[in-house]
């Protein structure tokens, strides 16, 4: 997969909600939606938003594509900071308001998508997730045995973000990359798209083949950070290789921190010292997390009991709330095997 640049709205006035029912509405015409999935989506992100602006510190949603195949997607991310939920049942019961309000909107969410998550702490703040589709996807179209999560945000006051993302399958195995592009900016995205092109064409070369290739296609641009991995369920393995300060961690079950994996200094495109592949063991139930240093290095997944058993858009969201340094573009990837 091969996304488009996210759409990342802070919720601070009542104005915002029109804004991002607009956008959202924008962005699912031109991922295919119909008129009828266009309104879901609508109702989705206004009550989403409207949430946010009336209840939530710090609110952001974070609008970004899916696709499964040839079925195109939205995700409404929603990400807060306080002060949750005390009964998140109840609080999506149509006629249930803290605020004053009729209290029918949040009950929409979960009908209206066809897949919605939530996590919620008092004290820390509250995750949603909501995918809309514009066909529904085949049982086929799946994206193999693996699932993903992202967050990918511009530095604040940027419209393009300098990192990118890529994922992709094929005979069982899934390739993922997170590209971070030197500086901000759209020079910065430059580059990072110009490495997400030389994964998608080389990626029958593996990790160590595609970096090589981006090296040389990078020579043009500011040059970034990369770091690409392969996941082989079959051989329980993950091969990684990178260059510069692209983080790559595997995370076994009932660990907070997990395994950091290795990547080389340098710039793809500029001076790289290195290219080298290294392999892990990976266990059934793992997740593999990939950054760009928009995140601080000292995350962990026990900061509130039940994330890292949520699905990795909520870990990709918890990551970003929790430990984002706020002074860089950010790109968090997560990765696992489907538990159905």
């Amino acid at each position: 997969m091969i996304p488009g640049e996210p759409l990342v709205l802070t919720i601070d006035d009542v104005s915002k909600v029109g804004e991002a029912r607009r956008l959202a509405v924008a962005q699912a015409n031109r991922l295919g939606f119909d008129e009828t999935g266009r309104g879901r989506v609508a109702i989705v992100v206004t009550e989403a938003a409207t949430n946010l602006f009336k209840h939530a510190v710090g609110g952001e949603l974070i609008l970004q594509d899916l696709e499964i195949g040839q079925v195109h997607g939205l995700e409404v991310l929603s990400i807060d900071r306080g002060p949750g939920m005390a009964d998140v049942g109840r609080c999506f019961v149509d006629g249930f308001s803290t605020a004053g309000s009729p209290g029918h909107g949040l009950g929409a969410i979960p009908r209206l998508s066809s897949s919605f998550e939530i996590d919620s702490v008092l004290g820390v703040g509250t995750l949603s997730s909501a995918r809309l589709w514009a066909v529904a996807p085949t049982k086929g179209g799946k994206l193999d045995s693996m699932e993903w999560g992202v967050v990918s945000r511009p530095f604040p006051g940027e419209e393009v973000c300098g990192d990118a993302w890529a994922i992709a399958t094929d005979s069982g195995q899934t390739l993922m990359m997170v590209a971070d592009g030197l500086g901000h900016g759209p020079q910065a995205a430059e580059a990072s798209h110009a490495a997400v092109r030389a994964f998608q064409a080389e990626a029958a070369l593996g990790p160590a083949g595609i970096l090589a290739a981006a090296h040389e296609v990078l020579r043009g641009t500011r040059g970034a950070a990369m770091a690409v991995a392969r996941l082989d369920p079959g051989r329980r393995e993950i091969v990684y290789c990178g260059v510069g300060n692209i983080a790559g961690t595997v995370v076994k079950p009932g660990s907070s921190r997990g395994q950091s994996m290795v990547s080389h200094n340098g710039t793809v495109g500029h001076a790289v010292r290195k290219i080298q592949e290294f392999v892990y063991p990976w266990e059934e139930g793992s997740l593999v997390v990939m950054h760009s240093d928009g995140l601080g290095s000292h995350w962990r997944l026990d900061g509130h009991a039940g994330l890292a058993w949520k699905s990795p858009c909520l870990i990709a969201g918890g990551l970003y709330r929790d430990s984002a340094r706020g002074r860089d573009d950010v790109t968090v990837l997560v990765v696992r095997e489907r538990s159905e």
